[in-house]
């Protein structure tokens, strides 16, 4: 069976809300595990991912998600059958906790979670205070970088037909984080994210809280449209919930003077790009090299 039965049969039997821990620590214990077709290096966030694209894009999906801390997911069969209540309060209690103090850096982990987890990409945080004072000039680079290797998808022979031809197709990405978006700091976060990512494929302004205000997404909207910059929300509660509001205009066409000049500035860039090129010759990517992509349940922030 696949993650997603393997899942509906547990919750099914223990009749109440599991975390993806939960889920295959149970499936362990009763000997599922070897029913599985596959389990991969870390199976229970496998569990989580698969549960979470079956919620958002599948209408007839079984499951419920519950935004506790950790999250949970029910079957919607057994919903009538539970308290529900208690768990809405212990929501209402997270959405009291969200305000919480935290750091623009606190948020590369949020960040490094779901690019990996759903979309395969390979992170690596940027530090400005490392770089090169006598060259440094404001906007230069992003808060994170971020590599996509498709080969990891391909079949050895693609590999090596992809290499005599020179096109890998590897694509890179650039991310600017704010902890929060509204009139005041748009055009400046904006063209910030629009100035940092001219040597990438696709550059994305990222934030945990926006505006609710309708003209204000329009205006997001008319900019991320002109200049191609996406908008990612993460979601600090619920990290699986974090989101594409707007996606990015893919360039074919990446700035190397600017490349250049950011790895001239900058050791944390620079090591980025050797390493790129290691994963490549090597066709072995070293995902210890790059930002740690942490389970779910240890982002939250308490």
């Amino acid at each position: 069976m696949n993650f997603i039965q393997f899942a509906e049969k547990i919750i099914q039997e223990m009749k109440k809300p599991l975390t993806p821990s939960e889920i295959w620590e149970i499936g362990v214990q009763r000997g599922y595990v070897d029913q599985l077709n596959s389990i991969g290096k870390t199976p229970w966030q496998t569990i989580g991912a698969r549960i979470y694209v079956d919620i958002k894009d599948n209408p007839e999906t079984v499951f419920l998600k519950l935004k506790l801390k950790p999250t949970k997911f029910y079957l919607k069969t057994l919903s009538q059958d539970y308290d529900l209540i208690v768990l809405e309060k212990e929501q209402e209690k997270i959405q009291a906790k969200k305000n919480v103090g935290y750091t623009e850096r606190d948020l590369h982990r949020f960040l490094t979670y779901y690019v990996y987890t759903y979309h395969g990409i390979y992170t690596k945080t940027i530090c400005h205070e490392f770089s090169s004072k006598k060259k440094y000039a404001q906007w230069v680079h992003p808060d994170v970088v971020g590599v996509y290797f498709p080969f990891e998808q391909w079949e050895s022979e693609i590999n090596n037909i992809s290499k005599d031809l020179g096109n890998l197709s590897i694509r890179l990405y650039s991310y600017e984080l704010k902890k929060s978006l509204n009139f005041a700091n748009l055009r400046e976060s904006f063209f910030q994210a629009v100035s940092n990512s001219s040597w990438s494929n696709e550059g994305y302004l990222v934030t945990v809280d926006i505006a609710d205000d309708d003209e204000f997404m329009e205006e997001i909207k008319r900019l991320s449209n002109s200049f191609g910059i996406g908008l990612i929300k993460l979601d600090i509660t619920n990290p699986d919930s974090s989101d594409i509001i707007y996606p990015a205009k893919q360039k074919d066409a990446i700035d190397i003077d600017t490349m250049n000049k950011i790895a001239q500035i900058n050791p944390d860039y620079r090591a980025f790009l050797k390493r790129i090129k290691t994963d490549l010759n090597s066709k072995e990517i070293r995902k210890e090299k790059y930002d740690k992509v942490f389970e779910s349940e240890a982002l939250i922030i308490k």
